[in-house]
């Protein structure tokens, strides 16, 4: 009996002790590569604000909006990927607070790609327009229209959310860990989630499959720059591959369901990893692979900051 005993002791352990090292493991694995892009997307940033070229340019300014967000995003993921690896709940007006801001830099980045498709559009399709229409001033006034509309789908959210705290005040600690569908419960706040990111997901496939078809028709124009229009419609591409897995990041929670209940513990962990770096991790990293690796302007001041010779701000 003694011996029964001790040989289902050692199982639990060597369960216990692969569960662990499986953790550590998978935390490592996506730690290591989020903070190599955490780095450079913050030099990126640092790139966009140390030259007056870029600061003046509506382009490079949209960039740096598109960044900022990314990188938000990027830090609250694996902040929270964590913290549910390790099994640390949080508090639940603390989750609601990093719910909202997550699903806010979100809606910021899918409208800010849609805004630089269309300003590509403009640039080889209206070149001389370009310059009255896409001006330092009017980039500010949609920057800041992006954020306040981003905000207001949010804050309705977040009412929703505090109606629901406090007709249930014991909802203090979180009982599993933070995402949308364990914040966002009320079928309400359900239904107008689901409503929005349609909404964008509808608004991004339209902005990019048109910008892309008035390139496309504007390259066989004797008039126009064969080599700008080229360029203008390989960016598209990739915004289109960018807004695909961005929005594709919203159906992250689904997906992991469908996969734990039809697959083994050890495939589901795996396929969860890799999932998590596709439609979380990859898509906050493309801007600065984008940009920083194809743009002739931002890839020699970015490699100069990436080495940390950091010139003087201009």
């Amino acid at each position: 009996m003694s011996s029964t005993n001790h040989t289902q002791l050692n199982t639990t352990l060597d369960v216990q002790r692969q569960g662990i090292l499986g953790v550590a493991f998978f935390s490592t694995v996506t730690t290591l590569p989020c903070c190599v892009f955490l780095f450079i997307n913050v030099t990126m940033l640092y790139t966009l604000r140390s030259k007056e070229v870029f600061r003046e340019t509506s382009r490079y300014i949209l960039l740096f909006n598109l960044l900022f967000s990314d990188t938000i995003q990027l830090a609250h993921s694996q902040s929270m990927f964590l913290l549910s690896s390790f099994r640390v709940t949080l508090l639940y007006s603390v989750c609601v607070v990093l719910t909202i801001l997550n699903n806010l830099t979100h809606s910021v980045s899918v409208i800010t790609l849609v805004v630089m498709c269309l300003e590509r559009y403009i640039a080889v399709c209206f070149p001389f327009k370009h310059s009255v229409l896409i001006t330092t001033k009017n980039t500010g006034v949609v920057i800041c229209i992006i954020w306040c509309f981003s905000s207001f789908k949010d804050m309705m959210q977040l009412t929703l959310a505090l109606k629901l705290f406090l007709h249930n005040v014991s909802t203090v600690q979180m009982q599993d860990f933070c995402g949308l569908e364990n914040v966002f419960v009320d079928p309400a706040s359900v239904i107008f989630n689901k409503a929005f990111t349609y909404f964008l997901f509808v608004l991004g496939g339209v902005a990019v499959v048109f910008s892309y078809a008035g390139v496309v028709v504007a390259a066989r124009s004797a008039s126009t720059d064969k080599a700008s229009a080229n360029k203008a419609r390989r960016t598209l591409l990739l915004h289109l591959l960018q807004l695909g897995l961005t929005l594709s990041s919203t159906i992250h929670n689904s997906l992991l369901i469908v996969i734990s209940n039809n697959l083994d513990r050890v495939q589901s962990v795996n396929m969860q990893i890799i999932l998590y770096v596709c439609d979380i991790v990859l898509p906050k990293c493309l801007s600065s692979l984008i940009y920083g690796l194809r743009d002739q302007t931002i890839r020699p001041v970015l490699m100069l900051n990436l080495t940390c010779q950091m010139p003087k701000l201009e």
